[in-house]
């Protein structure tokens, strides 16, 4: 009774200092790691360290403001204490990331392994973080603020007041906390309660909603047309996806520094006002690969759903995807797929990075054996930010002075953009070593390559900085992708493509991610209900071959 007594306070009240307590003790250890990232050798660096526990609580309070109602408050904030307090014991003293694998070998952990993670350690962790601030909610006395829409309004106000405070930091230290983040992704994962909340939710979703649904099958009907069939040779497509490019920074759009040179001499189609379908690889990649148009796309149905290279080799197209890039995100796993960084080839890879040259490796190995149709896919690292240096070759830094480091906030927006345009100077060269490729199998295949990047970059306008943002707010940077074809003299001729046609349209047309499932079926010829002529940017400029 005596401690019900001293623990009184209103909704208000109880909500600041839940979020006081989060902030201070919960997340002590991911400030202590942020912080360490940190060089305090200016007053700015210092006024961004002690930025990230105002932004922490203040993202605290409008999230208990808006979940802590009557009667569900003090259970879930005990929830919130239990497993904020068990998922730092593990972070402190296993250094494990908290996420929804992790959070799968949470709840799949057999009593055996359970029980030798008890230690009295544990137990006296679990009571100073969990257990003695749980028991002291269930005592506090949570007085009721009368009228109640006074109540409703202090807390409007403190929410309108907390997103303020995070608005102006983030005006001021976004570029820092940007790179902070992309630099340091698993820091993010030591942000509790959120941590382990997300994780949950992910482990649940994976394993009671979309794991085990059945994969849907598209394009069973799928055949090759007589126009490919009835070739003399067969037909070989490239496509390369790009990761992270720009079309600003691409001379062949208007760029006024010459970042395409060798594509410029290989005479390629380049369409000037391409979109992109997200603004980061996990949406953007297994969209393009879809059926589903941007405006339609469920990110849900496309991890249990056939996409485009399932189709193609339902028609009986030789399908192959290299990869530098982290992964398909789903868009290969039913068609034979290599990861190039796992060769650790001394000329292309320092460790686990390669450059997208690593991609060409003993390809031509692979197209002498092609008996049959084939698309390769090669899925570049390309320009991924923020160690922009770290994506071109000393022989393509043309542009100085560079930024040589992953931490951009030390760098000026000039040495940003150099570093970064000498990347898609080293694009340009793989992609002409990929033409050169091609070009030396014009006498067994109609050859012909296609470039689209995922996703763009911000490069500092407007105060942003890399990519992800949400698409309904994302800057045009970050949307607006480089997207071009070559074709061989004899894949134009035999299969009825209007050169001059398409510069036409290349030019003025709006095109898009969306366009891509379709101009490959077309590009090969493969015929299939789940086709839509009007969505392949070819057909509106085929001649009768």
């Amino acid at each position: 009774m005596w401690l019900r007594q001293r623990l009184r306070c209103n909704s208000l009240g109880f909500t600041l200092a839940t979020a006081l307590f989060f902030t201070l003790f919960q997340n002590a250890l991911f400030l202590h790691r942020a912080w360490s990232y940190i060089t305090f050798d200016s007053v700015h660096s210092v006024i961004f360290a002690a930025s990230m526990p105002v932004v922490i609580f203040c993202a605290l309070n409008i999230i208990f403001s808006v979940l802590t109602v009557p009667y569900l408050r003090k259970p879930l904030i005990i929830f919130f204490l239990l497993g904020s307090a068990a998922a730092n014991y593990f972070m402190f003293s296993y250094g494990v990331v908290i996420d929804g694998n992790m959070m799968q070998n949470a709840f799949e952990t057999n009593p055996q392994e359970a029980t030798a993670l008890l230690t009295p350690r544990m137990g006296l962790w679990l009571a100073l973080l969990g257990i003695l601030p749980a028991v002291a909610v269930c005592f506090t006395q949570i007085r009721q603020t009368r009228p109640w829409w006074y109540m409703v309004g202090l807390r409007a106000a403190n929410v309108m007041l907390s997103l303020a405070v995070i608005l102006i930091v983030a005006a001021l230290f976004y570029k820092d906390y940007a790179s902070l983040i992309r630099n340091n992704k698993s820091v993010v994962k030591m942000l509790t309660p959120s941590n382990f909340v997300a994780g949950t939710i992910k482990f649940t979703e994976q394993r009671y909603f979309t794991r085990n649904l059945p994969l849907v099958k598209i394009g069973e009907d799928a055949r090759k047309g007589p126009l490919i069939a009835g070739q003399a040779k067969k037909t070989l497509v490239i496509l390369v996806v790009g990761e992270t490019a720009r079309a600003e920074n691409f001379s062949l759009g208007g760029y006024q520094r010459e970042t395409n040179p060798r594509l410029k001499q290989d005479d390629v189609i380049y369409f000037k006002n391409a979109s992109s379908c997200g603004t980061e690889t996990a949406i953007s990649v297994p969209c393009m690969f879809s059926n589903m148009p941007r405006k339609e796309y469920d990110a849900t149905q496309a991890t249990h759903q056939e996409g485009m290279l399932d189709v193609l080799a339902h028609a009986g197209v030789s399908v192959l995807w290299r990869d530098n890039d982290g992964g398909c995100k789903g868009a290969c796993d039913r068609v034979p797929h290599i990861d190039m960084t796992k060769l650790k080839l001394p000329q292309d890879c320092d460790g686990e990075v390669c450059m997208d040259n690593a991609l060409l490796y003993k390809l031509n190995d692979y197209i002498n054996g092609l008996k049959d149709d084939g698309v390769i896919v090669l899925h570049q690292m390309g320009s991924h930010g923020p160690a922009y240096y770290r994506r071109s070759t000393p022989e393509f830094q043309t542009f100085s002075p560079t930024c040589n480091s992953n931490q951009i906030q030390d760098c000026s927006h000039e040495q940003l953009v150099n570093t970064y345009d000498n990347s898609i100077l080293y694009t340009d060269a793989m992609l002409d070593a990929t033409i050169k490729l091609l070009r030396q199998y014009d006498d067994r295949f109609n050859t012909a390559l296609v470039y689209l990047s995922d996703h763009g970059e911000s490069l500092g306008e407007n105060g942003m900085y890399l990519h992800g943002t949400p698409y309904v707010f994302a800057p045009r940077q970050q949307t607006h992708v480089p997207f071009l074809m070559w074709m061989s003299a004899d894949y134009q001729r035999n299969f009825g493509v209007d050169r001059q046609c398409l510069n036409a349209l290349a030019e003025k047309d709006d095109v898009s991610q969306d366009n891509l499932f379709h101009t490959l079926l077309g590009m090969l010829n493969v015929q299939t209900r789940e086709y839509q002529s009007r969505l392949d940017i070819l057909q509106r400029c085929r001649n009768a071959a």
